[in-house]
């Protein structure tokens, strides 16, 4: 009986916490990470990346959901789900630390006929070929004998509460054909749209990285076309909203691509193209074309300064937003600490606004100073970054009648008040 699965989710981030929490609502769940302040808060009732409500998160505790750090509290569980980073180092290269240390994890407290499934992103064959074998090696079972796997990729998007965890269709698949449908079936009994059965778990974890390959090569060639008609003088937002009259074309927008997902998972497959001996031309430069975005904004923005006869040096900047997507405090990978170090190169009086961000957070992972009061202040440059909504509220018509430029990275603001945008 699928019933009396005991599941562990492994990692409890953006997407481990709301997958555990999700669980919880069917089956006996427990959730373990590596860090007991975010244990502790868990337990306490609060999660601080807002994905799970104060309110389901108590209401989960109170019916049995527990979170620990301690081993031996999973060391019971039959289903075990693996939800960590797949980050990139300093050159891009993909870091497996965080996946292979929740897999010695695993191996630690796996037993015979249990099944350990991957949720983090990954190129085809990380699964197979670099976790099972630590997990095999630290229980000393061999897999597909004494243990079973499977990988369904996590398609959680932060700060959206519209595509939730329980309404995402996902997709499953299993290390043999009979554990691939009990994976299937554990998903499906607590997922409202159901689930994709892929033929492999190579399959599943390719489809994921394609999922924000395609966003990313999409994204660049509307950045692209920004840089050119801006260069031209016509606005890119005007073409865009002509050419999707078209039934057929893909409305995309220009913009800052950072985070934990599209910014990231297709140097993964990059990497492993190269291996086979394709060099994989467009993602590598629409990867290249991405990155370089924040310092095109800087300088667009020293750019309009310039035209309204602003002087740069020692200016007094504010940007609106480091998050890297509105309504939500995650800061990881954003590309908005590019705009901030291209104008250090003209002065170091530069604000930083952004009601969501963890200002300790920011400071330790950036060393910015982020403040989530605006300071009373008169500006030479107004940036909008990231359009929370918490922004609408703000009278960027006064900096506007004081003198201020004002460049709108997000086609926020009222386009009277934009000196330039994308």
């Amino acid at each position: 009986m699928e019933t009396k699965r005991k599941i562990a989710v492994v990692g409890l981030g953006y997407v481990g916490l709301p997958l555990a929490r999700l669980f919880s609502t069917k089956y006996k769940t427990i959730g373990f990470d590596m860090n007991q302040k975010r244990v502790d808060a868990l337990m306490s009732g609060q999660d601080a990346t807002l994905e799970v409500s104060d309110e389901l998160l108590q209401q989960a505790i109170a019916n049995g959901f527990k979170c620990t750090t301690n081993l031996d509290d999973i060391r019971d569980c039959n289903f075990y789900v693996v939800a960590v980073p797949t980050p990139v180092d300093e050159n891009n290269r993909p870091d497996l630390t965080p996946l292979i240390g929740a897999s010695e994890t695993v191996g630690k407290v796996i037993s015979k006929g249990d099944i350990v499934v991957y949720e983090s992103t990954v190129y085809p064959g990380v699964t197979e070929e670099e976790c099972l074998p630590v997990v095999e090696k630290v229980s000393g079972l061999k897999f597909n004998v004494d243990f079973f796997a499977g990988y369904s990729p996590e398609r959680i998007n932060p700060g959206d509460k519209l595509h939730t965890v329980e309404k995402i269709k996902k997709v499953t698949s299993g290390s043999t054909p009979e554990i691939a449908d009990i994976v299937d079936g554990i998903y499906n009994s607590v997922l409202v749209n159901g689930t994709h059965k892929a033929p492999s778990i190579k399959v599943a974890e390719a489809s994921k990285i394609i999922e924000n390959s395609q966003r990313d090569v999409n994204i660049a060639f509307m950045n692209e076309l920004a840089k050119i008609f801006n260069a031209m003088g016509i606005d890119t937002n005007d073409v865009i909203e002509a050419a999707s009259s078209k039934w057929n074309f893909i409305k995309l927008s220009p913009g800052l691509v950072g985070g934990h997902c599209i910014s990231v998972d297709p140097y993964y497959l990059i990497q492993k193209a190269q291996v086979y001996g394709v060099l994989p031309r467009v993602m590598s430069n629409a990867r290249r074309l991405n990155d370089g975005m924040g310092a095109y904004v800087a300088n667009q923005t020293v750019k309009c300064m310039n035209k309204a006869g602003k002087i740069v040096k020692d200016a007094n900047i504010l940007i609106l937003g480091i998050t890297f997507k509105e309504n939500c405090p995650d800061i990881r990978n954003t590309k908005v600490v590019d705009i901030y170090h291209t104008l250090q190169e003209y002065t170091n009086n530069i604000t930083v606004f952004d009601p969501w961000a963890n200002v300790e957070a920011v400071k330790r992972e950036y060393q910015i100073d982020v403040v989530n009061t605006l300071p009373e202040k008169k500006y030479e440059a107004v940036i909008l970054a990231v359009a929370h909504d918490k922004f609408k509220d703000l009278n960027l018509a006064r900096y506007k009648d004081n003198g201020a430029v004002i460049f709108d990275v997000k086609n926020f603001v009222d386009r009277k008040l934009v000196d330039g945008r994308l």
